[in-house]
């Protein structure tokens, strides 16, 4: 059992980070594409719609594909007037019953609800509304069921970590 809970802890907080890594450098991306719409745009009076798109959608894709990477840094929204100060079994315990009654439920929702509306725009190779703009649409919504995927995975980790807190196994 032990190994299993390592395995899952490892390997989960593995993807999460090589994740959070390479979102990392779609941030240094997305800071180069709208340095180039406001350079062409206050400079050179030239807007392209398909640019100022395309930083919205890596924005998207870094908050889509980061989500898993943030609830492994514990850096997610979090009322710490309670888990702060308290021991290292309690803040597991803590997190084991967020992962189980709050994370898994929401992730659940998220998926089953945006998989109609994901499934359509795959369907048609939805593009955008505006003359000019992206034709991927559909492949940024498909980040809408990729999300609860990754965070689920991250939850699986943290709930692996909370046992291994409880039940006072070290994390070899």
């Amino acid at each position: 059992m032990k190994v299993f809970l390592l395995s899952i802890h490892r390997f989960s907080n593995a993807l999460s980070e090589w994740m959070g890594k390479w979102v990392a450098w779609l941030t240094l991306l997305m800071v180069f594409i709208v340095f180039v719409v406001v350079v062409l745009r206050y400079l050179f009076d030239w807007g392209r719609i398909d640019l100022q798109e395309s930083a919205i959608y890596v924005h998207a894709a870094i908050f889509m594909l980061g989500a898993a990477y943030t609830l492994k840094h514990d850096e997610h929204v979090r009322v710490d007037i309670f888990y702060r100060p308290a021991a290292p079994k309690t803040k597991a315990w803590i997190n084991l019953l967020g992962v189980v009654f709050l994370l898994f439920p929401m992730m659940v929702f998220i998926f089953s609800m945006s998989w109609e509306y994901v499934a359509v725009s795959w369907s048609m190779h939805e593009g955008s509304r505006e003359a000019g703009g992206l034709n991927g649409v559909w492949l940024l919504k498909g980040l809408i069921l990729v999300m609860p995927c990754l965070v689920s995975f991250q939850g699986l980790g943290q709930l692996a970590e909370s046992c291994l807190t409880i039940l006072d196994w070290k994390k070899d």
